[in-house]
C-alpha cells in the first residue's frame, strides 16, 4: 500500500509537548512536523517553508493544521495542491489579526493591512475539514463558519473550546485522531462536493461584532 505522509502544521509561538498535535504526531506513524520560527507568523514565509518540506515528499501529504497553521496551509495547499491530500485545519486564527511582519499590535484607525487578501476566499482544490470553537478567542464561530463555506470545507464547531489548545485542556486527543481518520476516509467525497460553486449554495455578506469590515465568499 502506498504511503501517505503526514505533516503537522503548528500555529503561533508552536506547539509544546502538552498539546494535541504533539500528541497526534506521536499517534501517527511517520507523521512530521514542519518548523517555523514561531515567534515570528510571517505568512509568505510560513507557506513556502511548508512547500519545501511537500517537494521533498513522494506522496501527496495530509496536513494537521491549527491556528495561524491553518493559514499557512492553506496557502502552501493553494500552490501547491497535488502535493496537498487533504488539510485539517484546527481553530484557525483569524486572518484579520496578522499582517506582512506577525501579529497586529493596533486594530484601530491607521493600522497596518491585514493578511485577509492574501488567505483565497473560493474552494480548495484539496479536500479540507475545520474544525472550530463556539468561544475561540483567535476566531468568532460566525466568521470560522463563513471561512469554511469559502473553502468547501466541511465544518464543525465545538462547544465552548476556547483555542482548542493545551490551554483549553487540549492535550492527548482521541476524538480529534478519529476525526482524522474519518475525514480521510470521506475526502473524495467532499471534494467533489466543494467544487460546487459557492454562488450555488449560499454566500452572503456577515457583519461580524468585532468590527472588522464584512465579506464574502466568491467563486475562482
Amino acid at each position: 500500500m502506498t504511503s501517505e505522509p503526514t505533516l503537522i502544521i503548528p500555529g503561533y509561538l508552536g506547539s509544546g509537548e502538552a498539546h494535541w498535535q504533539t500528541w497526534i504526531e506521536k499517534e501517527i506513524p511517520g507523521a512530521r512536523r514542519v518548523h517555523q520560527e514561531w515567534g515570528k507568523p510571517i505568512l509568505h514565509e510560513w507557506a513556502r517553508n511548508i512547500g519545501c518540506v511537500l517537494e521533498t515528499l513522494d506522496n501527496p501529504a495530509w496536513l494537521i493544521a491549527h491556528s495561524f497553521g491553518c493559514l499557512a496551509s492553506i496557502l502552501a495547499a493553494t500552490e501547491n495542491p497535488k502535493k496537498v491530500r487533504g488539510l485539517l485545519l484546527v481553530a484557525p486564527a483569524d486572518p484579520e489579526r496578522f499582517d506582512s511582519f506577525g501579529v497586529k499590535r493596533w486594530h484601530g484607525y491607521g493600522a497596518s493591512e491585514s493578511i485577509r487578501s492574501r488567505i483565497p476566499a473560493s474552494a480548495l482544490d484539496v479536500p479540507s475539514l475545520l474544525i472550530a470553537s463556539d468561544n475561540d478567542p483567535w476566531m468568532q464561530a460566525s466568521k470560522a463558519s463563513l471561512w469554511g463555506e469559502c473553502w468547501g470545507s466541511r465544518t464543525l464547531t465545538l462547544k465552548s473550546a476556547g483555542h482548542i489548545n493545551t490551554e483549553s485542556g487540549f492535550g492527548p486527543w482521541p476524538d480529534g485522531l478519529k476525526l482524522f481518520k474519518h475525514f480521510q476516509s470521506l475526502a473524495p467525497i467532499q471534494l467533489d462536493e466543494a467544487k460546487t460553486p459557492v454562488s450555488k449554495r449560499t454566500s452572503q455578506l456577515i457583519q461580524f461584532n468585532d468590527k472588522q469590515s464584512t465579506f464574502s465568499c466568491f467563486t475562482a
